[in-house]
């Protein structure tokens, strides 16, 4: 679940290898733990035998299922469609679409990637509603608006979970839920918000101006994405 994969299933290279599959390249494997005891007998000094107990700890790097190319069928778990194709929103999509972001679909994780300029999306049918779908989208392409040919927005991250990187995550957030609002839509709080509030709570406390901060930079955000609908809806209204 903290991975993001729908499949319970891992296995290790060699694992993976005697399948006749092989891991995706770039991904990274996740390190879990045997723990075992070893039994054997040794012979006490009065010459009778004594059963010795040995804890062990071996340590294994594995790869779910989702992070493997060319394994069986068996392997693969579909995730059932929880939301009916026909639920889309119309409003929403036409204002997502009128971005022209490139949106990606597939996988099982929701991100922007800054470096390629794209957002990727895991498919529709799999959120738990429509909202929550189109509530994730409006987070990433919040990030969408940080590139600098666009908002070029930088609080200096320089690696995963620190301070930059949180102070994106609640620009993101706060944006999300601008447009949201702005939309109708009323998503349900994710199972990551928790996560994502200790890293804030840790810029709004050394910041106490950081949330207005946020806040400024969320409605810049919305606003330039509000703008792309607002020219679709003026160039449809001249034709």
């Amino acid at each position: 679940m903290e991975g993001g994969y729908l499949s319970p299933f891992w296995m290790t290279y060699k694992q993976a290898e005697a399948l006749g599959a092989h891991i995706r390249k770039g991904e990274r494997g996740h390190q879990v733990v045997y723990a075992d005891t070893l039994i054997r007998n040794e012979e006490a000094p009065d010459g009778t035998e004594q059963e010795q107990r040995i804890p062990f700890l071996k340590a294994y790097t594995v790869f779910n299922v989702a992070q493997i190319e060319g394994l069986p069928a068996q392997y693969h778990i579909q995730p059932e469609p929880i939301t009916n194709p026909m639920q889309r929103i119309g409003e929403a999509e036409r204002f997502f679409a009128a971005t022209g972001a490139d949106i990606r679909h597939g996988g099982n994780s929701a991100h922007y990637s800054g470096g390629s300029d794209y957002v990727q999306m895991p498919p529709f049918e799999s959120f738990r509603s429509s909202e929550v779908y189109y509530a994730t989208l409006a987070h990433e392409l919040t990030h969408w608006t940080k590139h600098p040919k666009r908002l070029g927005r930088d609080f200096g991250r320089k690696r995963w979970g620190d301070e930059g990187y949180a102070r994106e995550e609640l620009v993101a957030e706060l944006g999300a839920a601008f447009l949201c609002a702005d939309l109708g839509l009323t998503p349900e709080p994710g199972l990551d918000h928790a996560a994502y509030i200790q890293s804030w709570l840790k810029v709004l406390r050394g910041d106490k101006r950081a949330i207005f901060t946020a806040a400024a930079h969320a409605q810049r955000a919305a606003d330039f994405l509000h703008g792309f609908h607002t020219a679709t809806q003026d160039e449809g209204a001249a034709a």
